[in-house]
Parts: structure tokens; sequence; C-alpha cells
């Protein structure tokens, strides 16, 4: 495996990707996977092989959380 950080090219993780089924059929899509380590990794659908975004499942809760309080409601005005 190779190591993990912040901006790893998403195709050299051996995870099964979600995709949210709210998702658009143009592909406009944030796929998460969750990595070995328990750490969640995060990609635009769009760009596969891109980078991925890596949290711990703490910054994710804590994101999700967030999101359905409506904090982020701001961001889609």
């Amino acid at each position: 495996m190779y190591p993990i950080y912040n901006g790893v090219p998403a195709d050299l993780l051996r995870v099964d990707w979600t995709k949210s089924s709210w998702s658009n059929p143009n592909g406009n899509c944030v796929e998460v996977a969750t990595l070995p380590d328990g750490d969640i990794a995060v990609r635009n659908s769009r760009d596969p092989e891109g980078p991925a975004l890596v949290y711990t499942p703490a910054e994710i809760e804590a994101f999700v959380r967030g999101a359905k309080t409506g904090e982020f409601d701001a961001l889609l005005s």
C-alpha cells in the first residue's frame, strides 16, 4: 500500500468508493471511502485518478453534523 496523505492520487487507494444517490446524472459528485486505518478519503467523481483528501472520522463527523444542522446552507445561496 502506498503512503496515504492529503492529495494522494485517488486511483492508488485500493478501496471501495461510495457515491451519494443524490448525485446528478452529469457526474458532479463527491465520493467517499473508508481507508484501512479508519480515516475517510474524499474524491471528485469527475476525476477518479485525481487527488483524494483524507480526513479523520472525527473531522467527517463534525462536517456531517454541521451539514445536517444547516451550518453550511449559506454556501448554496
